[in-house]
Parts: structure tokens; sequence; C-alpha cells
């Protein structure tokens, strides 16, 4: 029997899945929600695709023991390389970051840039998820690693985060959207938006919420009730570095952070 009060389960390397987390929360106020980041072992876009896939099933298997009706997998590196294994496994609907962002892309127009960390652009699944759903498209990606140490220490909208993105998206401009292919990214709106002026900006936590929504109402799954929500929030790292940035990536703090095993 479906549930609807079973939670929503957002999985993330480290921090930057709590974008997608408050996209989730703010378009679904009424669904309980766990978070959970590896932060002992971040980042993922240094492993190798099979040490990726082995991290995304003892996290599957914590959202298992959790009792959850759906998971995120809202990290970049873990839906390109494992989405499709993760599930397989799954015994509940699975959605990932980058086909909700890819999809909204191509209905801006067939040009399309892509900016992310070097991991995502290299492994090309944004452009395959792109060509998937147009294949007329033409892609140009970009990656901007340093985007990812300013949003965490909260450089995001000063002359540092505009020049470095001068620096990064000079050139860009003669493209119909571009998609924000980093969980962080989208704290750094405001500086991007600066230098790309009139491109629309794709941002995939807001996109991949939307995906959410449509999957739980399309399962029967959706929390109807008008009851207060839950969230509760895990880490695999001692949680006080979490607990000092989690105010950027949710515009809130958090009360309590659990620190879990998951080997």
């Amino acid at each position: 029997m479906k549930n609807a009060d079973l939670p929503l389960g957002v999985f993330d390397s480290g921090l930057g899945g709590l974008t997608v987390l408050r996209a989730v929360q703010e378009a679904l106020p009424s669904e309980n929600t766990i978070y959970l980041g590896d932060t002992a072992r971040v980042p993922y876009g240094i492993r190798s695709p099979e040490v990726v896939r082995r991290y995304c099933f003892e996290s599957l298997e914590f959202f298992e023991r959790q009792g959850v009706k759906l998971l995120v997998l809202a990290c970049n590196t873990a839906t390109s390389v494992a989405l499709e294994d993760v599930r397989k496994r799954a015994a509940f609907p699975v959605v990932g970051v980058i086909e909700p962002g890819a999809r909204a892309a191509v209905k801006a127009g067939p040009r399309i840039g892509i900016i992310g960390t070097d991991a995502t652009v290299s492994s090309g699944a944004y452009q395959r998820a792109i060509a998937s759903f147009s294949p007329g498209c033409s892609v140009v990606a970009r990656s901007c690693p340093l985007f990812v140490p300013l949003a965490e220490e909260g450089w995001v909208d000063d002359e540092i985060a505009e020049q470095v993105a001068q620096r990064y998206l000079g050139g860009l401009e003669n493209i119909d959207a571009l998609v924000l292919g980093c969980t962080h990214y989208p704290l750094l709106k405001a500086a991007i938006g600066k230098v790309m002026k009139a491109v629309p900006l794709i941002d995939s936590a807001i996109e991949t919420a939307g995906e959410v929504a449509d999957t739980l109402s399309r399962q029967g799954l959706a929390r109807m009730t008008g009851g207060p929500s839950e969230h509760r929030y895990f880490v695999t790292d001692k949680p006080q570095r979490f607990s000092e940035l989690v105010r950027r990536f949710l515009g809130r703090p958090v009360e309590q952070i659990t620190q879990v095993e998951l080997t």
C-alpha cells in the first residue's frame, strides 16, 4: 500500500544538494524530507565510476532503512555515473538532476551552454541528455571549478564572484540558455546573470523539484495533508562545518544534524 506520509530522500556527496533540497521544500511544503550528505568522502568528482556507484548503493541502503517514498540524487556526478544502476536496485522512484535541466534547456532554443565541474562537463552527461531530447541542438560546455569554493565561502555576489564569472563565461553570450550544471551554482545566479545579461539561466535544482512534484502526482504519492512537515539531516563526517554552511544554502539554520556510517 502506498504511504504518502513517507519522506522524500535527497542525497548528495556534500553540501551542494541543499540547493535541490531547498527547491523541493519550497515547491512541496507539505512533504517530509531526509537529507544525506556524504561529507566524509566528498568530492565524488575525483573518484572512479566504480567507486561512485558503490557509494551511491550504500546511500540507497541508508534511505531504504529510513523508509523513503522517492529518492533524489542531488549530485551531478552521482547522477551521471549511477542513476540508472540505482533505479534498477530501488523499490521507489529515483530522480536525478541532469535530465530535468536538459529538458528545460531545449525548450529555450537550439543553442545551449552548460557550466559545471570538470567531472560533470567531461562526463558528457548533459550533452547526451540534451541530444536525447533534441538531437539538433548545439552545445558548448565549460568547467567552472572555482564557483564551488566561492559558494561555500559565501562570496556569491561581489566583485570577486563577478570577475571569476567573467573569466569563465566570456564569449558565451551567443546562446539561448545556460544550464547551471552544478548544485552549488544557483547561489551564484546574481554574478552569473550580470555576465550573461539576457541569457536565461536554467536552474537544475528548480527543474528537479518540478520533476519530483510530477513524479509524486503520477505515482499517487503526494502528501496532501496540511499538517506540519518534518525535515531531518544526516552527514557522514562531523556535522560542524555542515552546520556552519547550511544557512547559506537553505537560507535558514538547521537545529539537529546527525552523523551516520554508511559502510
